[in-house]
């Protein structure tokens, strides 16, 4: 059961992060990923850094490519077409996250794909519909942020500045490989291949109900801290570092903080005495407690909040979270060696199944280092493939 989609054989086109996420998963769950990409250049992601970073190994590229052989092919030329359609005959799942158009014109669209394999699940993340308003636009994570409303939850729109990690093309991939896992289960029991879509922008807005049934429910408008006051949750700067907690709508978390503070005395407050009146008075009730975890150290917070079973934890950097006792024992990290890059720390996957992460783990490929493998898969022999080599097809 660590391996249960072993025996998948998926074809991943996907460059930079959506695509090559939802490849990632599959492999983390045991799928055969192999990752496609053009001779010579490969995803852009292999490149995307500086320094050592620019070795084709970027710390990017890494990031969301794990678990997966690397075949180089050239899909401009028709023999690197033939090839592709030759691979996805055998393959159960195509991913590719190219812009609206792009895989017709290569002549690799779904309908051809599934001439070739009526069983295919073909996967497909787009910024827009290519039939709508935006199907010619281009798109990354910053527009689907913008555009589904999710950045306006983030951004202080007096001193806008971008920050934290990509969000839209993480949920786009999450999702996607929802929907593979689902479609693969349907086709045990129809025979039926599937065809699915998925936009930055749709994934985006899907990732956050909540905020839309605010409005057309309740009519109300989120900002940047709406859910922070609704939730009561809070960021401190203590003596000597930050702090997060979150009592939450449980009164008992929030009699707890006041012990843990010693402060009953804030809650005696006519504007903090109920749920309602800390949301009303959100911006207040930060400013009253703001001075009183900046008088003391961390350490004695975080001691204070858990004695009294507050919901609350240090707000740490990377290298911190790395080093939390709780990480290590879950056990998330781990090092993968590559003949060429050497050895690297990798993460795991999150999920455990029967108390167990991925097996067999390989780390991610150089570029087309796997090609005559996967190659001779498909049954090319050894001539055909150099002669394919000295063309440029591979």
């Amino acid at each position: 059961m660590s391996a249960p989609l072993k025996g998948v054989r998926v074809l991943d086109l996907g460059q930079f992060i959506a695509g090559p996420l939802v490849g990632m998963q599959l492999a983390d769950l045991g799928a055969d990923v192999v990752k496609v990409e053009r001779p010579g250049e490969g995803d852009p992601f292999r490149m995307f850094g500086t320094g050592p970073d620019a070795s084709g190994y970027s710390h990017n590229f890494c990031a969301f490519n794990r678990n997966k052989r690397s075949l180089t092919v050239d899909l401009a030329q028709p023999r690197g077409r033939d090839l592709f359609l030759r691979a996805a005959a055998r393959a159960d799942v195509v991913v590719e996250n190219f812009r609206p158009g792009v895989m017709k014109r290569l002549g690799l669209d779904w309908d051809t794909l599934r001439g070739v394999n009526p069983r295919l699940v073909y996967c497909t993340i787009t910024g827009f519909t290519d039939d709508g308003p935006y199907g010619a636009l281009p798109a990354y994570d910053s527009v689907g942020q913008a555009l589904s409303g999710m950045m306006s939850l983030f951004v202080d729109p007096q001193h806008p500045v971008m920050r934290g990690p990509t969000i839209s093309d993480q949920v786009s991939g999450m999702q996607a490989c929802s929907a593979v896992t689902a479609a693969l289960f349907r086709r045990e029991r129809t025979g039926r291949g599937a065809r699915i879509e998925v936009t930055l922008l749709e994934a985006s807005m899907y990732f956050m109900p909540d905020a839309f049934t605010a409005y057309t429910h309740g009519g109300v408008l989120m900002g940047p801290e709406t859910r922070a006051a609704f939730s009561l949750a809070f960021v401190f700067r203590c003596a000597d570092g930050l702090v997060a907690l979150q009592p939450s709508s449980v009164e008992k978390f929030w009699r707890a903080l006041l012990a843990a503070l010693e402060r009953h005395d804030i809650g005696d407050d006519p504007r903090f005495r109920d749920r309602p009146g800390r949301i009303k008075n959100f911006h207040a009730l930060v400013e009253t407690l703001r001075p009183v975890f900046a008088a003391k150290p961390r350490a004695e917070w975080m001691q204070r909040l858990a004695a009294h079973e507050v919901p609350a934890a240090p707000v740490h950097s990377i290298a911190e979270a790395m080093d939390d006792p709780e990480v290590k024992h879950l056990g998330m990290f781990h090092r993968l060696a590559h003949p060429r890059y050497g050895a690297r720390a990798a993460m795991r996957r999150s999920v455990r199944i029967d108390g167990e992460r991925e097996s067999e783990p390989l780390p991610p490929p150089a570029l087309g280092e796997h090609t005559d493998v996967v190659l001779g898969e498909i049954g090319l022999e050894t001539a055909e493939i150099a002669a394919l080599r000295a063309a440029g097809v591979i």
